[in-house]
């Protein structure tokens, strides 16, 4: 080894060390790393938080300034003032003052497409994620159903038309909002030869689902999870 090479690996070295000393120093304000599972869950409280793509996940209380819109148009667009809806929105509000529903049902639209596609594709692992125990325990029930008799589903979305919130409540540090989601599918199941036994694979479905998702305001951990479904029309 040459006199150059010993000059430059000292050089290295000593370039490596400078970073390492500036770079990986902390500083008291890093942000704690996300975590999929809630801590301080309440009683009764979910247990199994849902992670809603487009849910807010850094954002800071709001301070009241002189911008907030008005109570009347503060849900413009999402409830009409002095309604139920927008009685619950005020509620979940007062308790996290972070929630934007805006924000929520675009994450929602995302998260119905998925659970609906893995429960099709039989993805039992994607849906514990997803799911409350109770509801887990109901899609399992049904994927085992599809494996015992060696059929299986194929569902491709056609569109997502509309998601809207019919109801929020806050209860006990528990807010859980109801959306209905109208949308067009094309579904069919097969048994282990090819042959359909339920479905139209050349069809599209209008689908109209009701699904309440849930998630404990105290803890730290924004996301949802899916706790309640059911379907109209």
């Amino acid at each position: 080894m040459d006199i150059y090479t010993i000059i430059f690996l000292a050089l290295a070295v000593f370039i490596f060390l400078r970073l390492r000393s500036v770079l990986g120093q902390r500083t008291g304000h890093e942000r704690p790393p996300f975590e999929r599972s809630p801590r301080n869950v309440a009683p009764g409280a979910p247990d199994n938080v849902v992670p809603i793509p487009g849910t807010v996940i850094d954002q800071a209380p709001l301070a009241p300034t002189a911008d907030v819109a008005p109570a009347a148009d503060r849900w413009k667009g999402i409830a009409e003032p002095g309604t139920p809806l927008a009685q619950g929105l005020d509620a979940i509000v007062a308790q996290d003052s972070s929630f934007d529903p805006r924000h929520f049902l675009s994450g929602a639209r995302s998260a119905y497409e998925m659970i609906v596609l893995a429960f099709a594709n039989g993805d039992r692992r994607a849906l514990r994620d997803l799911l409350s125990s109770d509801v887990y325990e109901s899609f399992d029930t049904a994927i085992r159903d599809r494996e015992k008799h060696d059929q299986k589903t194929e569902t491709r979305f056609v569109s997502i038309d509309k998601a809207e919130l019919v109801s929020a409540e806050a209860r006990d540090r528990a807010a859980q909002l109801t959306v209905r989601f109208v949308s067009q599918m094309i579904s069919v199941t097969r048994d282990k030869n090819g042959t359909v036994v339920d479905g139209t694979p050349d069809k599209v479905a209008d689908i109209t689902d009701v699904w309440t998702f849930a998630r404990d305001t105290a803890s730290r951990d924004p996301n949802w999870k899916l706790v309640g479904t059911g379907s109209a029309g």
